[in-house]
């Protein structure tokens, strides 16, 4: 793995050159850095766990983006979180300030045009199955390999989110899931929301071919541009990856679940 050489000032970059592993430790480089830096040196002992934390982080709070695999060093501790207690209270703590939400701030009319918009992977079905085969994200994504893994069914439920998910259909809130998966996984996908306890959304939303090759961020928008059209009310959208929120229109509030496995945009 080759030697980090970005300041600390800087976001912690996710691309690197070697296999081979090197100095990690973006404080031990020299010569380069902003003054900053030599403060920073003076006064912090960086351990491996404290930089893939700040990576974590910086990826949940969107500093970090485009990046193609979770950096070597910290494989270890991203499979570690994402199948861990704290991968799990962090997904529920989401889900329970959705509920505040929809209980505080929600006026639903129930005229057949409220609604709530999910993604699909890591939102209501977790890939970490398929990833745990992949280096928790440490190898390039590849996608016919989790095309081929998503057309088997195997994909587990997420429970908090399917909480959220009975509670807003116990409500008559019309649910949309909005998917960048391809249309080519429609069948594979409803059988596979289904066999884990998902029903009765109003609508899947997949990308067709026309699709596949331009930006998530925008297909999500135009699909809910069209929902607006159609005169539904977007109360809230769940997804991992800020590709469900970016671009206009938007919904009246969004809520992030936690993925450091992969970028998407």
């Amino acid at each position: 793995m080759a030697s980090l050489t970005v300041p600390l000032s800087l976001c912690f970059c996710a691309v690197f050159l070697s296999p081979a592993v090197a100095d990690w430790n973006i404080l031990h480089q020299n010569g380069k850095h902003h003054a900053a830096l030599s403060l920073a040196r003076s006064r912090l002992q960086i351990s491996l766990q404290n930089y893939c934390e700040s990576w974590r982080m910086n990826v949940e709070l969107h500093n970090i983006r485009d990046f193609k695999v979770v950096p070597e060093e910290c494989v270890p501790y991203i499979g570690n979180y994402v199948t861990s207690v704290q991968y799990q209270i962090d997904s529920q703590l989401t889900v329970e300030e959705c509920i505040v939400y929809i209980s505080t701030t929600c006026s639903f009319r129930k005229d057949g045009k409220d609604a709530w918009l999910f993604d699909v992977d890591d939102t209501l079905l977790s890939t970490i199955p398929y990833f745990k085969q992949h280096q928790f994200g440490g190898e390039m994504f590849n996608a016919t390999a989790f095309e081929e893994w998503a057309s088997k069914r195997k994909a587990t439920p997420l429970e908090h989110t399917m909480r959220l998910y009975k509670v807003l259909k116990s409500m008559g809130v019309q649910i949309f899931l909005v998917s960048s998966r391809s249309e080519n996984l429609r069948s594979a996908t409803t059988d596979n929301l289904v066999d884990v306890g998902y029903h009765g959304w109003k609508s899947l939303f997949l990308r067709g071919n026309d699709e596949l090759n331009g930006g998530v961020a925008q297909y999500k928008a135009n699909v809910r541009q069209q929902l607006i059209n159609d005169g539904y009310r977007i109360w809230g959208t769940v997804g991992d990856q800020f590709n469900s929120f970016a671009g206009l229109p938007s919904a009246g509030r969004t809520f992030k679940l936690p993925n450091p496995l992969y970028y998407v945009y």
